[in-house]
């Protein structure tokens, strides 16, 4: 395998990254896989506490596709062993601990969803439990024994509870050894992270010289902004893009944010080189440019990146006749009715939404109408009729046809 040069490899590296740790050193390996023609063995750990992903997970796996890209072995480990402890990152108490089952339930779907940026075939995926599971309490002592409370109760989050006499569960302290034994055990040269897991990422450093390894550099990921612009991206805020979200959606979701947030998931969300982001800064900074035609383009970018260029041309027609023009879709989806039903159960059965609970939901918002009429009531009922059009929010469209 031919590398590319290291100036190359390491703009792409750095390339929406907030810190390399340390960076000399990951020259130095760098160099020393051109000149030996062997790939470094890049790490991402993948917590399947969650089986839904969004873009903003993308940005780490955005990352080891780089390296990926430049050659190197990019291993995914599914942290099925460790979400029974509990990531405690960023947590103000306790978290909830999932079954082995549970986890590697959700690491199927993880890895499902993943493979819209990994190139599946190349990469490695490891479940964590195949070694974890196998120690012994003495070797659990041993791991233990190999870092200190102080040294732990440096870790930001572990801090501010100690302060505050929030209960600290001694199994939480395992987490980052735990993590860190996964570097250990395959001896990874670099580890990827968020910028909320610098200090786990850390621990496999002291674990792996600990464990007489050469220790792995660390590559820290910002973290990305939902489309509020304030929290960040995450289901529960209601503020997220799913990596499986329709390219309609991807794009109306992504022209919701606001024009603060337009370089940053350039950057991030869409993986723009930095000469687009630069033209991208000096247009804003033009009072004659819309920052609407650059958020546009940024809608465009990001629709091809997760499903194709041709998803994204049809996404912003789908957007100007029926947001812009308040029209309705030449091409929405159809449902045969037969008989009388209630509009819940359409919506869920058509595959609107995913479930009835949320199908009410939207209706008792108001966001749900039959040809053009808001429906306010859970109950409502549509008979067959040559043909209607139910519309859920501002881009879901459904013709029934009876």
């Amino acid at each position: 395998m031919t590398y590319p040069s290291i100036n190359e490899q390491m703009d792409l590296i750095k390339r929406g990254t907030e810190e390399i740790i340390p960076e000399d050193e990951l020259v130095k390996k760098l160099e020393r896989s051109r000149s030996d023609h062997s790939p470094l063995i890049v790490k991402l750990g993948c917590d399947p506490s969650r089986p839904d992903l969004h873009i903003g997970h993308g940005v780490v796996l955005r990352k080891l596709r780089h390296f990926q890209d430049l050659g190197h072995t990019a291993v995914l480990v599914i942290g099925d062993f460790t979400a029974m402890i509990g990531d405690p990152s960023g947590r103000n108490k306790t978290r909830p601990q999932l079954t082995l089952e549970e986890a590697r339930s959700n690491a199927k779907s993880y890895v499902e969803q993943a493979k819209v940026i990994l190139d599946i075939d190349t990469v490695k995926i490891k479940y964590n439990s195949e070694w974890l599971n196998k120690m012994n309490f003495n070797d659990v002592v041993k791991l233990a024994g190999s870092y200190t409370v102080a040294r732990m109760l440096e870790r930001d989050d572990f801090t501010k509870r100690f302060q505050s006499e929030v209960p600290i569960s001694i199994h939480e302290f395992l987490y980052p050894l735990a993590q860190a034994q996964d570097s250990v055990e395959l001896e990874a040269d670099v580890e990827l992270g968020g910028t909320d897991q610098k200090f786990n990422l850390l621990v496999g450093r002291d674990l792996q010289k600990y464990n007489g390894q050469e220790p792995q550099c660390i590559i820290t990921t910002p973290l990305l902004e939902g489309t509020d612009g304030v929290e960040k991206m995450s289901k529960s805020y209601g503020n997220h893009i799913g990596l499986q979200d329709s390219p309609e959606d991807m794009y109306g979701k992504t022209l919701s944010i606001s024009d603060e947030m337009i370089l940053k998931w350039l950057t991030l969300a869409a993986d723009s080189d930095p000469s687009t982001i630069e033209s991208a800064e000096e247009r804003l900074d033009d009072r004659e440019v819309n920052p609407m035609e650059i958020k546009r383009e940024l809608a465009r970018k990001v629709v091809s990146l997760y499903h194709d260029d041709a998803a994204a041309g049809k996404a912003e027609k789908h957007f100007n006749e029926v947001v812009v023009g308040k029209g309705v879709p030449d091409d929405m989806p159809s449902y045969s009715l037969e008989k009388e039903d209630l509009i819940v159960n359409i919506i869920f059965e058509s595959g609107m939404l995913k479930s009835k609970g949320e199908a009410r939901r939207m209706i008792k918002q108001g966001a749900v109408k039959l040809d053009n009429e808001r429906i306010d009531d859970i109950q409502a009922i549509i008979s067959p009729k040559a043909e209607q059009v139910i519309k859920v929010g501002k881009r879901r469209f459904l013709k029934v046809t009876g």
